[in-house]
Formats: structure tokens, sequence, C-alpha cells
């Protein structure tokens, strides 16, 4: 398994991790992204390790915290094994303060998240979101000192803006606090808005991209086709309210060319569109997830190849969109003169 550097940080993750939101299966989303056990959990682990896969990330929010509780059973007696990856911020109690960024939930919510995980440790916390009630400076001090206590080893975003990643590696930058080296974003040959203003970010700061729904939400599956139903399994029946929008048209543009390029290489569609995502710049580990072995070892078999260069091309021509403002000056050469190339 390739190893890359986790943004500006100097320590390496796997090219491909591993999403355990499957894990647990509580509440109408979780259950029906999945519903893995301890048991199973065990076996997906022993696969992915033997792979080379040893970055697992969960958050406090799955399964109700069952996903870091039987993430953390699962690894027993493996933790020096494992890159362990969770999530806070999100509401995660009916509490008044039981979401958010504040000092008491980033202390608490962290204390707790090392409880159901079983360690001492957290080798990659990520904020889920933006909290726009505190103050990014007490954000980014309290993350400072539960990295000093040595609680978190290092800190990452999820669903922030541009501006609101910025403004927080500025804080820290000013103060000489730990700074954000990961975003856990959502990108995918669906879901490209990445590109317009996070990506440009992640290469001036220094933040690796931790992917997560690199199949666009379980379209890029090869099982949807264009003027098909969905297949009765899938789980866009009762997920796709959740997820991020898509225009179809443009979906099956894509599917399309993820066919084509099938033929071609003898790979399965989603592995050329994880392999797509490995060859972005910024990226420094694409999550995948599984609700039993099969998966599993279909998407590691994303890894160990690359696309030609040509068929990179046409799967970005199938899946390209014209930025909004003020990005598609740039995107579309005006001012080509003075800035690099568009992505």
């Amino acid at each position: 398994m390739d190893t890359r550097f986790l943004g500006n940080s100097g320590f390496k993750v796997p090219a491909l991790g591993f999403g355990a939101g499957t894990f647990g299966g509580k509440g109408p989303l979780f259950s029906a992204w999945g519903n893995t056990d301890v048991a199973q959990a065990r076996r997906l682990i022993e696969i992915c390790l033997d792979a080379g896969v040893n970055l697992f990330d969960t958050a406090d929010v799955y399964s109700d915290g069952a996903s870091e509780s039987i993430l953390g059973a699962a690894i027993q007696g493996r933790r020096d094994q494992v890159i362990l990856s969770t999530k806070l911020s999100l509401r995660a109690g009916e509490g008044a303060n039981d979401v958010g960024a504040s000092r008491h939930h980033l202390i608490r919510g962290v204390d707790r998240a090392l409880q159901r995980l079983g360690t001492d440790y957290i080798d990659l916390l990520q904020l889920h979101h933006f909290d726009a009630q505190t103050p990014v400076e007490q954000v980014m001090s309290t993350l400072d000192d539960l990295v000093r206590a040595g609680k978190l080893r290092y800190l990452g975003v999820s669903n922030y803006s541009g501006w609101q990643l910025m403004k927080s590696q500025a804080v820290a930058d000013r103060y000489g606090y730990s700074r954000f080296v990961a975003n856990q974003t959502y990108y995918s040959l669906v879901g490209r808005d990445y590109e317009w203003e996070l990506m440009p970010l992640a290469q001036d700061q220094g933040v690796g991209a931790v992917v997560w729904s690199p199949l666009g939400w379980g379209r890029l599956t090869g099982k949807i086709r264009r003027g098909q139903p969905l297949p009765e399994g899938s789980r866009l029946h009762d997920t796709a309210g959740f997820a991020p929008p898509v225009d179809e048209a443009r979906l099956y543009d894509i599917v399309d060319a993820l066919d084509e390029v099938a033929a071609e290489t003898g790979k399965t569609v989603p592995q050329i569109a994880l392999n797509w995502l490995l060859q972005r710049p910024t990226v420094s580990s694409v999550l995948i997830g599984a609700r039993n072995e099969e998966q599993l070892r279909q998407n590691l078999g994303a890894v160990g190849w690359n696309l030609s260069a040509e068929q990179v091309a046409k799967l970005d021509a199938a899946s390209r969109v014209t930025p909004p403002y003020p990005y598609y000056p740039y995107w579309n050469g005006m001012f080509a003169e003075r800035t690099p190339a568009p992505v």
C-alpha cells in the first residue's frame, strides 16, 4: 500500500483508509449504511491490515457512538498497528452543550471518544463542522491544549468552507497553536466542488485531503445505469435525501466514461473512480467503506496501478462542470497569463 504525507505534518498515512460508518447500524441513516458487529469488524480490519490499510476513521455521531465502540473493541491488542481517526462537534446528546466546538464540548467529547475507542490518544481528530457560535481563538486554543496533553496527535476539519479553514489557520499561526493538517472532504467524479477553493487552499496551507464518499454516495458502484431503476439493494433508496445532489444527466455521462475505461483496463467501475481520486492533487487518503469482505477486497483493488493520462482526461471531461464566480475566469483561461492552469 502506497503511503502519503498527511498534509504538511511529516506523518504518513495509507493511500486508502477504512471508513467505519458501517459499524453499529443505529438510526435511519447508519442502519442503511450497514450493521457490522465486533466480530465482523475484526475480520474486516484483519483484511485491511494485511493489505497495508491501517487508517480507520469514525465519528462520535456514527450510530450514536457505537461505531467508535465497535472499532475500539475490534482493534484490541493492535493499537500500535493502527491510525485512529475520529470526528466530533455535531450534536451528540440532548444537552444544551452536547454540540459544537466549545471548550466544554471538545474536552468532554475527546474524553468520551477515548473511552469508547479504548485508547489514551487519537491520531487524528477532525472537527465535523464549523461552529460559528464559538470564537475561533477558543477552538484552536482548546485543540492545542489537547495536543499538548497527549490526547491528540494531529488536527483536521471536515465540511469547512475555505474562509473558515483559513481563518482557523491564521489564528493558529498568530498564537503558535497546532494547525490543521487534514481536511476530511467530500470529493468524487460526481462531486468536484472541492477543487474550486479548498484544493488551492490545501496546496498553499499544507492540508491533506482525506476523502469521504469517494463513490459519490454509492452512485459510482457500477450498479446505476442510464434508463434503469435503482437496484433493489441500493442504499440510495433510504439515504438519497442525505446525499449531496447530483445532476442525473451528468451522472450517466460519467458512468458511460467509467464503463469505457473499465473495458480498456479490465478494472471495475469503483476501482477506476477511486484510482482517479488517488491521482488528484492534495489527496492524502481516500476512505473506502464496506459492508462485507467482497466489497472491501474489490475496493482494495483500486491501488497498485494507475490510469493512463488519456483515461484520466476522458474522466475529467465527462465529470467537469463550470465553477461558480469568482473561480470560472481561472478555469476558462481568462486569467491564465498570471495564474496556474486549472486542475
